[in-house]
């Protein structure tokens, strides 16, 4: 699995992962706009990508797309080390994020990554849609098989 920078001849790909994974997708164009914004971190794989912000000590991540087909494999995972990677590398010691509160599978993905519930955002997603929010210190804590705590 390589993962890499996003470069603008990606989105129309992109937009395509990001369309299989959610009923209210991004754009290529919307994409390309969130690009140009400030402390950005971006990076995609085959199938799938995250986009990311810093400011100040704290780091968002924006999106998180990984084709139904290639779930479960740790691209997940690895997209979220590398991001969250390259945000404590700019000076960000806390990633934030939302994520649907049904949502089990990101749930368990970014509790195994150290995330823990901070909060929750009412109808974020729309009716009876709850958002929770997840916070975790940087550099991440990934959760080992014996349940340990192991610094990435």
């Amino acid at each position: 699995m390589t993962i890499a920078a996003i470069r603008e001849v990606d989105l129309p790909r992109l937009a395509l992962i990001h369309a299989a994974c959610f009923v209210r997708s991004w754009s290529a164009a919307e994409l390309g706009e969130t690009l140009k914004s400030s402390g950005i971190i971006a990076f995609a794989a085959d199938a799938g990508f995250v986009l990311a912000r810093t400011a100040s000590d704290e780091a968002e991540i924006l999106t998180l797309a990984v084709m139904p087909a290639a779930r479960r494999k740790g691209l997940g995972r690895s997209l979220v080390l590398e991001v969250a990677g390259q945000a404590f590398a700019r000076g960000a010691r806390a990633m934030f994020l939302e994520t649907g509160h049904d949502n089990a599978p990101a749930r368990a993905l970014y509790a195994g990554l150290g995330f823990v519930e901070v909060g929750t955002r009412a109808s974020y997603y729309g009716p009876a849609e709850d958002a929770i929010v997840l916070r975790a210190r940087l550099p991440l804590q990934a959760l080992g098989n014996s349940g340990a705590s192991t610094r990435l």
